[in-house]
């Protein structure tokens, strides 16, 4: 589970070396909208080599997408087995995803990686993507988790990102349905623009926590506290979910499968709900 991924600019080193030091879940090394068309080659000869170069953190690389010209370099340039896998930008069907995931293979194999090895998680960031979520989702084996881009999908719609969120609890449900469905990992939210607002930002956070999602995106250093507050159980849900999990199993042992517990009826659903919250204790 990753609770907050930071995107650093695949373009500058320094701000690349600065991500690497924060305390975040996981990097993002992007090679698409932090990059200008004009510095693409440039941005994949520091991505690659701070790939063959350096001790990375638990790191992603975000190319761009492809029906674009510059997938295959990209792709080229960032198959390796020191990242976790590659974040497919403007996802927006299960064909596209399903390319990415045979371009992989055949780098994967023609660099001695296990076919399958590297991650892919699609970014849904558009109308067409929102709709097509759940063939997204179920496209291959290697897709674990979505990722919403919520700028580009509110432009999509004729909208701005708004600090109550309303205009995208469609697209935010959409990708909680689609993974639940495809039997994968929740999804996880987009990247919240108001980079000096962090109590928009903490109450964007709790709205995704709420409806499903596993971490959110960040741009900013300022970002990173707040998001892994938000979604870290607190001291208080841990030590319900320890007492759910265990009168359940004690009531379970003699032949009981349901059971009241603090005024509450609890049942598998909610036994259930408790362990996935101590799955994620760290």
């Amino acid at each position: 589970m990753y609770r907050c991924i930071l995107f650093a600019p695949g373009v500058d080193r320094k701000k690349i070396t600065k991500a690497f030091s924060l305390d975040t879940d996981a990097v993002v090394l992007d090679l698409e909208d932090a990059v200008a068309i004009s510095e693409k080659d440039q941005a994949r000869s520091v991505v690659q080599e701070v790939i063959n170069t350096e001790k990375l953190p638990p790191s992603f690389v975000r190319v761009n997408g492809v029906r674009t010209s510059h997938i295959l370099k990209d792709l080229q340039a960032v198959v390796n087995p020191k990242v976790l896998g590659i974040m497919l930008a403007k996802a927006e069907s299960g064909e596209e995803v399903r390319m990415a995931d045979w371009l992989i293979g055949l780098l994967e194999e023609e660099r001695g990686i296990p076919r399958g090895a590297l991650e892919l998680i699609p970014f849904i960031e558009s109308t067409r993507g929102i709709e097509k979520a759940s063939e997204i989702a179920a496209a291959c084996p290697r897709v674990k988790r979505l990722a919403l881009g919520g700028n580009d999908y509110t432009a999509d719609t004729w909208t701005t990102y708004s600090e109550d969120g309303t205009e995208l609890f469609f697209a935010r449900s959409k990708l909680i349905v689609a993974s639940s469905s495809a039997g994968i990992d929740p999804p996880i939210d987009t990247v919240c623009p108001f980079i000096k607002n962090i109590d928009s930002l903490r109450q964007d956070a709790l709205r995704a926590r709420k409806m499903g999602f596993q971490g959110k995106l960040v741009i900013h250093p300022a970002q990173i506290e707040p998001v892994i507050n938000v979604f870290s159980p607190t001291a208080e849900e841990i030590a319900t979910a320890q007492r759910i999990v265990a009168a359940f199993e004690e009531a379970e042992a003699n032949g009981t499968g349901v059971i009241q517990l603090d005024g509450k009826m609890v049942e598998y659903p909610i036994v259930n709900r408790a362990r996935q919250i101590l799955s994620t204790v760290k």
